[in-house]
């Protein structure tokens, strides 16, 4: 069976991503100690008596002492898939995964996906009903119609805690959204358009009732199945279908969408004829939401009619409606109040909410994620995924309409205080970097691959061209990287461009090009020769310098100073730039830099002053305000020592350069990060935990990055090297593909080199 790319990525890659590292995308992870028996005495028995003698005199203490207020359970039998049909419950552990995965990236909301072996609705019933001890709110997911209209109804009269099924509330909400802002730009008001509604199924009766709830009139919204027209003389209606008929003599979908102003298709590729979008009325708003292929591809709705307003599921056309947009946000918010029930207020809430952050000026990351600078307009009515506003603005919406509307049990005082508590749950560099490799899809690049005969670097080259970040080229013995190719099941190796010095035809100018470099240097034509054949550090430095490629990413077989002494043979550092290395330490809602942890032994004062500075313009580049901390064993001259006198002269250099961000030093590690310590040196002139740490001296710097990465939980990007002149980037050896495709999108990207 051929391996077909589907949305920028083959079937095998997507094998390869769930089972690598560990099967599956989720793990449970301990939020207090478990280090000492004490801990284990506190975590079990006797400690637990306490909170459960305490739970027990007074329920809402669940709260303050267990998990549950931050957990929500993903649900599914598996009985509608995405667009694959009923496949079952365990097939369906994937997608729940998935989207457990989701609410912890988008929201921080702890979630565990739960998949029921059971078609029956009332076995589905009593076991989620039995489960509202354990969760904080149930989202329910990939159930067929009718039932999960049932299942939902009956959960919510029996639950006391937010039970939403996102297939139909999620879509809903978002579509309520977009809907809203498309008629703002058209001058439309919705309590007086025409809508027409094309499928019956639980996502399109949703959006109906919802824009009915938000002031849609009855009578002006007609519904259509695979029989036409949803009317109230038709004998073959199930009661959620007959909610929703109407009085009209329209007898097909053609017909009902005469001087429609809206179209909302939630049925099938193809439904929505471009003849038929010809007979809407002025500035027709399309919602095509059918996926893979909507009823309508944008290009052909717009050929017929230029003024139209497009929307579709699809993330590579303007307007996506995408439920992360709301689903993690509305579980924040009603988790946040202890809310024990999501209803229409708060969905209301959520989709105003989510309108009204389209109208704001675009941020620059979600600005950059487009490849130009989007603003609120018909291509951009609905917000990118990863807004990082989203959460704050949809949350507190959602949390505040469920205690206007009397279903919160907790209440919050402080709502601004609860937006920056909300923001800070979320590491920004998250976002930065979904921006950074949709950046890098816009404007790909050739990358040069030294060590192709390598499966870490072939599979991360293949990822690279597969996820359209631009054209590997593959170095190394053509018969090896072929039958590498052949092994991991590439049905195309033949269209990678592989380069082996052996027979290229750029080896002649590549050893003029570096004997012209090299001769004053002991080298002689024939040392030239000899690397340009035999060593590929060096072959391909020369394809980046001679123009074959655009970047380079190597180090999986030599050690990072190996590989950095082959590629400066050939390429140059920027002018008046110092190469340094920075690893990137990525936390559940903090990042860290660390510099330089890969070239310089002894930094001078200007060096170090020079490595704060670049380091911190990548910390901006990455979403954060830096702070930098020039970390020393002394704090402010305590104890003194004889290795100080170059960390305070660059400190010097930085107050006469007056450079525009924090920095501070000399100071102990805890000085520049724990805030209870900083303020025993009131002082300081950071005004928090240090976010750049400059280190004294090479030792220092490549121990605490490697221990940082062996020892702690971030995870880590780099070490990434800066001050090239041409994007170049070392991978450690120990290095994974995920490793080694992000280091190359960054250096395609520009966001670093």
């Amino acid at each position: 069976m051929a391996d077909k790319k589907q949305a920028g990525f083959t079937k095998r890659e997507a094998l390869f991503y769930h089972e690598t590292i560990r099967p599956g995308k989720v793990e449970i992870v301990a939020s207090k100690p478990m280090a000492t028996q004490r801990d284990l005495s506190l975590a079990y028995s006797p400690g637990v008596a306490a909170p459960v003698e305490a739970i027990a005199e007074n329920p809402a203490n669940a709260a303050r002492y267990t998990a549950r207020s931050n957990l929500v359970a993903v649900i599914s039998n598996g009985t509608a898939i995405l667009g694959l049909g009923n496949l079952g419950a365990l097939a369906s552990k994937p997608v729940m995964e998935g989207k457990a995965v989701l609410f912890k990236r988008f929201a921080d909301v702890d979630s565990i996906d739960i998949e029921l072996a059971t078609e029956d609705p009332d076995a589905f019933i009593e076991a989620v009903a039995l489960m509202e001890p354990t969760f904080g709110g149930i989202n329910l997911e990939d159930i067929k119609a009718p039932e999960c209209f049932i299942i939902e109804q009956a959960l919510r009269d029996r639950m006391n805690i937010p039970i939403m099924h996102d297939d139909q509330h999620g879509t809903a909400i978002i579509t309520a959204a977009g809907l809203l802002n498309a008629c703002h730009l058209t001058g439309r008001d919705i309590k007086d358009v025409k809508v027409v509604v094309n499928g019956a199924g639980a996502a399109a009766i949703a959006c109906t009732a919802l824009i009915k709830a938000m002031g849609a009139r009855h009578d002006n919204v007609i519904m259509c199945d695979r029989s036409g027209p949803i009317t109230r003389d038709r004998d073959n209606l199930d009661q959620w279908k007959s909610a929703h008929a109407v009085d009209t003599k329209a007898t097909t979908l053609e017909e009902a969408l005469d001087g429609a102003d809206i179209f909302l298709g939630l049925s099938a590729a193809g439904a929505l004829k471009p003849e038929w979008v010809k007979k809407m009325a002025d500035k027709p708003i399309i919602f095509a939401m059918a996926n893979p292929v909507p009823e309508i591809m944008p290009d052909e709705a717009k050929e017929v009619r230029p003024d139209a307003i497009v929307a579709t599921g699809r993330s590579d056309f303007p307007n996506q409606v995408n439920n992360v947009l709301g689903f993690p946000f509305i579980f924040r918010g009603a988790l946040d109040v202890q809310a024990t029930a999501i209803n229409e207020e708060m969905k209301i809430a959520a989709a105003q909410a989510i309108a009204e952050l389209a109208r704001e000026r675009v941020p620059e990351e979600v600005a950059s994620a487009y490849g130009k600078n989007h603003k609120f307009g018909t291509d951009y009515i609905i917000p990118a995924p990863f807004d990082p506003r989203l959460i704050e603005v949809v949350s507190s919406a959602v949390a505040k309409a469920a205690m206007d509307s009397g279903v919160a049990q907790a209440k919050i005082r402080d709502f601004d205080k609860y937006r920056h508590d909300l923001k800070s749950r979320l590491n920004p560099t998250t976002s930065v970097l979904t921006g950074v490799y949709n950046e890098a899809k816009a404007n790909p690049k050739r990358m040069v691959f030294a060590e192709a005969e390598e499966e870490v670097v072939l599979r991360a080259a293949i990822q690279y061209r597969d996820f359209g970040y631009g054209q590997p080229i593959l170095v190394g013995r053509t018969k090896a990287v072929l039958d590498k190719l052949h092994q991991l099941s590439v049905s195309d190796p033949q269209s990678f461009e592989i380069q082996n010095s052996a027979d290229s035809p750029h080896v002649p100018a590549m050893v003029e090009f570096l004997y012209k470099r090299l001769q004053r240097k002991g080298y002689t034509e024939r040392d030239v020769r000899r690397m340009v054949n035999n060593d590929r550090n060096t072959f391909a430095s020369l394809l980046v310098a001679l123009g074959h490629g655009d970047g380079l990413i190597t180090g999986l077989t030599r050690t990072f100073a190996q590989s950095a002494r082959e590629v400066n043979r050939v390429l140059d550092p920027k002018p008046g730039a110092v190469p340094f290395g920075i690893h990137m330490m990525i936390g559940k809602n903090h990042t860290t830099f660390l510099a330089d942890t890969t070239i310089n032994e002894r930094p001078t004062a200007e060096e170090l002053a020079h490595i704060a500075t670049e380091t911190a313009a990548v910390a901006r580049r990455m979403g954060h305000e830096p702070r930098v901390a020039f970390l020393s064993y002394s704090t402010f001259g305590n104890p003194p020592g004889r290795w100080l006198e170059n960390i305070r002269a660059a400190v010097a250099i930085l107050d006469e350069q007056d450079p525009g961000f924090e920095y501070e030093g000399e100071m102990a590690p805890d000085v520049a990060l724990n805030p209870t310590v900083m303020k025993q040196y009131p002082f300081s002139r950071l005004s928090g935990p240090a976010n750049v740490l400059i280190m004294p001296g090479l030792q220092s710097a490549n121990l605490s990055a490697k221990l940082l990465r062996e020892l702690a939980d971030n995870a880590t990007i780099g070490p990434m090297l800066i001050g090239m002149e041409k994007p170049v980037q070392i991978a450690p050896m120990t290095a994974i593909a995920p490793d080694v495709l992000t280091l190359a999108v960054l250096a395609a990207a520009g966001v670093v080199g």
